[in-house]
């Protein structure tokens, strides 16, 4: 049985720093594209960053709106994903989710497991 179990979330200030962790149970994370993603009140969920796995290196790519604030990374050997959150605004509040997918793209929608979410509030 897949799960993925998402932690880190809390309550931060502006110009603060948060370190999200996606621990994956059932499969192998280093088979898969990994995914951030994040969903605030009122709003469609949106992509944040996502990472693959080669056989000799990564991949990564982020939205727009955290390149150079956010970094995602992972330990296989962990089969855990980060992302490493700094510099938060308020426009960063929302639930983050990740997400495990077969396809390197940014739709949410084509990402076959989910984790329950974190909160991450950012106050001004």
């Amino acid at each position: 049985q897949v799960q993925l179990v998402e932690s880190g979330g809390g309550l931060v200030q502006t110009g603060g720093s948060l370190r999200l962790s996606c621990a994956a149970s059932g499969l192998t994370f280093s088979r898969y594209v990994v995914g951030w993603f994040r969903q605030a009140p009122g709003k469609e969920r949106e992509f944040v960053a996502r990472i693959r796995w080669s056989r000799v290196l990564s991949y990564q790519d982020y939205a727009d709106s955290v390149k150079g604030r956010f970094t995602i990374s992972g330990e296989n050997a962990k089969n855990t994903v980060y992302l490493q959150m700094n510099s938060l605004k308020a426009e960063d509040t929302a639930v983050y989710y990740c997400a495990l997918g077969s396809r390197l793209t940014t739709n949410f929608q084509e990402y076959d497991y989910w984790g329950q979410g974190t909160q991450v509030t950012v106050s001004s």
